[in-house]
Order: structure tokens, then sequence, then C-alpha cells
């Protein structure tokens, strides 16, 4: 569900955009590109309903083009409220709001509840209206897309509560929708291409998750056609990366490392120094490094250092994914028996990782963990033994004494805590705190000034 609704927030438009008038959502064959009109505060007190109606549809659309998605939604909940009043027993005008609405809320904010409770509320508008009368020609049209419009947001907003029988049987609705709306010629091939991937895409994830992985790959196969003749090359990476991602749950582990290594060609011949590259080769050497075959392991490193420079170039050092890569190559070199080289890079990270995270931070305890342990291995009782103990400090403060992570710590310094060196080290500080408490204090005699002269 995390990787769904990270989905939601990285879209920045459906596949239906250019099916949404300014006021529903309507072919672009039907209406202009929408402009705000300013109004002073008396005259737009004094406006018709109709008006206002057409200004914040419009002025929603604008927020939506400047990525202002709070006010966008607001304004949208305007809209219904205002068709509502103005339309009447005009329920298509009403459905039309309820779905741009609903589709907001999901593409926005990833709030799927919402979505579902106005894709109800369209859907049986949309029913009722075509129990009572017939529709005009154009307004088959306008059904027609605000149908493709319910039946995209709802497949995509049940995947998002995991009503997955739900997600497959809209998305397969949304697909006839969309062939019926093409043959009308209401749309071009690339409108056409565009929700075609809307639906391919959220039919691969649906089936990723009911674990039916032949299908899930057939509907990836069919998005690269689709990319292939729209020339949209840079998007095939997303889809080659959830390949990967199957075959590796497979522990088809060759084939995962093929997908992702078409992936990597793409996107580093876009953006050599990008974040995209940098992603997909950390995921490289990651999965480099779990095969079992040696010459992956030394493949690995090659990757692991590529996506850290990579990451240097594109977020900067002090960037959370640079940090997680740089763990990931650190246990690889442990695993690999380079622990010097491996606390060398923990050591340096620490100042960075306090940047970062903050001194009170599980990153922060969690590398102090590692160093102390490789210095536990390595026989440095001393100082594995005052690493473990600000480690311990710190899970004491995030998680409280009595957390399986505190204990575990607590355990490993009450055992170095029981070593000779670190007794004697204890005992000196101990002595030495004494005389700073209690100097010493020479005899009266010796001191023809003392108090007690007198």
């Amino acid at each position: 569900m995390e990787d769904d609704q990270a989905e939601i927030k990285e879209r920045n438009h459906s596949s239906t955009a250019s099916l949404e008038s300014n006021e529903s959502t309507n072919s672009g064959r039907f209406f202009d590109r929408p402009t705000e009109v300013k109004y002073d505060g008396d005259e737009f007190l004094m406006m018709p309903p109709e008006e206002k109606l057409k200004h914040f549809s419009c002025r929603a659309q604008l927020n939506e083009d400047n990525q202002k998605f709070d006010a966008c939604i607001r304004d949208l909940v305007r809209c219904v409220a205002l068709t509502q009043l103005v339309c009447g027993e005009k329920q298509l005008k009403l459905a039309q709001a309820h779905a741009r609405l609903a589709k907001a809320y999901f593409q926005f904010k990833g709030w799927g509840l919402q979505a579902l409770e106005h894709l109800a509320v369209a859907k049986e508008l949309l029913l009722f209206r075509s129990s009572v009368s017939a529709y005009s020609e154009d307004e088959k049209l306008e059904v027609l897309a605000c149908r493709l419009s319910v039946h995209l947001t709802k497949g995509g907003a049940s995947l998002l509560t995991d009503n997955l029988e739900e997600a497959v049987s809209s998305f397969q609705e949304a697909d006839k929708v969309l062939m019926e709306l093409y043959q009308h010629g209401v749309m071009n091939l690339e409108e056409k291409i565009k929700a075609q991937l809307d639906i391919t895409s959220g039919l691969r994830r649906v089936y990723a998750r009911q674990n039916r992985p032949e299908e899930a790959l057939s509907q990836c196969e069919k998005s690269l056609d689709l990319l292939k003749n729209c020339n949209k090359h840079e998007r095939m990476c997303a889809v080659y990366k959830d390949m990967a991602t199957i075959e590796q749950d497979r522990d088809h582990l060759d084939k995962a490392i093929d997908y992702l290594s078409k992936a990597h060609t793409i996107a580093v011949s876009h953006s050599p120094e990008g974040l995209e590259g940098a992603q997909i080769s950390h995921s490289l050497a990651m999965i480099l490094s779990a095969a079992p075959d040696q010459h992956h392991s030394e493949t690995a490193r090659h990757y692991f250092e590529r996506s850290l420079r990579a990451y240097r170039n594109s977020v900067g050092p002090l960037d959370p994914a640079f940090l997680a890569a740089q763990d990931d190559f650190c246990r690889y070199l442990l695993i690999n028996g380079q622990q010097e080289k491996c606390v060398e890079i923990q050591r340096a990270s620490l100042e960075s990782k306090i940047s970062t995270f903050g001194d009170l931070s599980s990153e922060v305890a969690e590398t102090l963990q590692l160093i102390g342990s490789v210095e536990m291995t390595e026989g440095r009782v001393n100082q594995a033994h005052r690493t473990m103990t600000k480690c311990l400090d710190i899970h004491n403060m995030l998680y409280g004494p009595q957390h399986k992570k505190s204990k575990a710590v607590q355990k490993a310094v009450n055992m170095l805590s029981r070593a000779p060196e670190v007794v004697k080290r204890q005992q000196q500080r101990r002595r030495q705190t004494k005389l700073d408490t209690f100097p010493v204090i020479p005899p009266s005699g010796e001191n023809d000034n003392s108090t007690f002269d007198a």
C-alpha cells in the first residue's frame, strides 16, 4: 500500500486529464482551456451561482496546473455544492462534479475512501439519469467520458483500499469504455494511449498484489508496447523496475538483474548522474550482492559505488537516500570481510546523520551499534564499550529500556563491562573522580595561615 501511495504523490496528471473540461470530466473537444477572471469582493458576492460555478471550476483547474492541490480540492468541493444548486435535476452535471472531486481526492491526496464515496454518488446519478430520459448524442459522449473517469478512479481507489477484485473489475470496465470513446472520435491516439497506460499500470499492480505474476508481467509487456508507440522511452524505466520486482519475488534473480539493467541503461542515457539512475544502481547492487554467484557479488561493488556517486551529485551527501545507500554498501563490505573500510565509512557518516536525523535518532544508534559490533570482533573492548554505551543511551531514550532493541544492546554492554580492561578503566575513572571531588588537604601544622590558628 505504501508503494501505491508513493505512486499517487508522484503522478502529475491522470490519463484522462485531457478529457476534463473546466467544469466537468468532458472531452477537450467541447471546451477551451480555462482562464481565471479576477473579481472584487462586492462584485463576487453579488455574482449569480452560475458565474460562481464557472469561476471556481476555472480556478480549480489553474490550481491543479500550478500543483496547488489543497486549493484545487477546496474549489472542487465548492463546485459540487454550486452544481447541485444550479443544475438541480440535471444529474449528468452533478455526476461529473462528483467524479472530478473523487479523482482529485485520489490523485492528489491518496484518499481512497473519500474518492469511493463520491464515485458511488456519481455512478448512482448516471444510472438514475439514464433511467428517466434518453441522452442526446453530445450527452452520450459526456457520459462516456464521465464513466471512464469514474472507472479509472475507482480502480485506483479500490487498489488503495485493498479491494482487489473491485479494482480489476473497474479497470476492465474502463478499458471497454475507452474503446467506445475512441471509436466515437472523442479522443486522439495519444490520449487513448495515456488512458491505456493507466489501465495496464493499475492491472499489473493488482495482479502483483494477488500473486498472479504471469498476468502482471503480461500487463507490463502491454505498457512497454504502448510507451514505445508514443516514444516515451524514459517512462519505460518504471515498467522494467516493476518487472524486476516481480521476478525477484519469484527468486528469478537473473531475470530481475536483466530488467534492472535495461532500466539502468535508459535512465543513464537521459541523465548520467541523475536520481533515477542512482536508485536503479542501488537496486542492482542490492540484488547482485544477494546473489550466490561470486561474479555477481564483485559486480555489486561497482553498482554501489556508482549509486553513491550519482546520489551525491543529484541530492547531496546529507540526503537520506544517499545515507541509506551508504549503509547498505557498508553491510556489503562487512559481509565480504572488509571491516576496517566499513567502520571508516560509518565513522565518517556519523556527523552527516546527526545533521540529517538528529543526535537521538535510530539512524545514529544503528551506526554506533554497527561500529561497536566490529570493534568487539576486533578485540577493541574499551572502545567497543564506549560506543555501545552511547548506542544504549539513544535506544533507551527512543524506545525505553524494556524494548527488545534496548535489551539487546544492554546485554552487549553488560558483557563488555565484565572485561578486565573495562573494569580497570572504570576503577581508574572512579579514583580520579574521588580525587577531583575530595582534593588532598595538607596538615594544619604545615600551613601557618590556617584558619584554625586564630
